[in-house]
């Protein structure tokens, strides 16, 4: 293949749309040809069942991957989405911090794993914990590239900054290479002056930074995970499932250039 990019999904605010953007953005480039990867670093697991792995099959997960117990090919299974391979997360995966927390390699170990995949995939997404810590952290130094979903609301800006704090310190210390791919706006509303608003604000803040596309408010994207399929699978028809595969068509066109634009304004 002749790229592979590792993009960590990344908002340390919680319902952003965080996990549905890497969801259905990764079903989006399969549906276009891409081989693509999701990583479940998150032990809530929702990228998980939104991919169709049910919580008993999740035996083989990232937890006993980075702690040895398996391989990666014990972990790597296929999900609802041709094209879209998955390594799984439970719940176990949040007593990781405290086990690794003396180990030299800590913030290392996903990079590790994550090497010896890229010539079966041409993306590679982290779906992080909504938070700060060593996994995050461990997305972040194993990452090309920071993806961020921003929710068109008021406080939408708040918390961002530190992520880009975040984000400076990896790059400095752990990272040089990773950059920003771009920020998606999610669950924008037309009808909401408000929500107009925001977007046109962070247009302002952020520039190239954001992706054209504006990701709707839409049930069939909400009622997608609970049959534990992507919105794709779910209604190819509705107005999300559009909005994705038209955010996919942007990222093809990036291919190849990974973002290392300075944030800093």
């Amino acid at each position: 293949m002749k790229f592979c990019e590792i993009i960590a999904v990344s908002n340390q605010k919680g319902g952003v749309g965080k996990t549905t953007t890497a969801v259905n953005l990764a079903t989006a480039l399969a549906a276009l040809g891409r081989r693509v990867l999701v990583v479940d670093a998150d032990p809530q697991g929702n990228a998980s069942t939104g991919l169709g792995v049910e919580r008993d099959g999740r035996a083989h997960d990232l937890y006993r991957l980075i702690s040895g117990a398996i391989t990666l090919k014990d972990a790597l299974m296929p999900t609802s989405a041709e094209g879209v391979d998955l390594i799984a997360a439970s719940a176990d995966l949040s007593a990781i911090e405290l086990e690794l927390a003396s180990k030299k390699t800590r913030n290392h170990r996903i990079k590790t794993l994550l090497d010896k995949l890229k010539s079966d995939y041409q993306y590679i997404f982290i779906d992080c914990p909504p938070s700060l810590g060593l996994l995050t952290v461990n997305a972040l130094v194993a990452a090309d590239s920071v993806l961020i979903p921003l929710q068109c609301e008021y406080y939408a800006l708040e918390g961002l900054s530190q992520l880009m704090e975040s984000i400076e310190l990896v790059r400095g210390g752990l990272n040089r290479r990773l950059g920003i791919k771009g920020v998606v706006l999610t669950m924008y509303d037309g009808r909401n002056n408000l929500a107009q608003m925001v977007v046109a604000d962070v247009r302002a803040h952020l520039g190239a930074l954001v992706y054209k596309t504006l990701i709707p408010r839409n049930v069939r994207v909400s009622e997608a995970p609970s049959y534990g399929v992507p919105v794709l699978l779910y209604d190819a028809n509705s107005s999300g499932a559009e909005a994705y595969i038209a955010l996919a068509r942007e990222f093809t066109k990036q291919e190849g250039k990974h973002d290392a634009k300075n944030t800093k304004k």
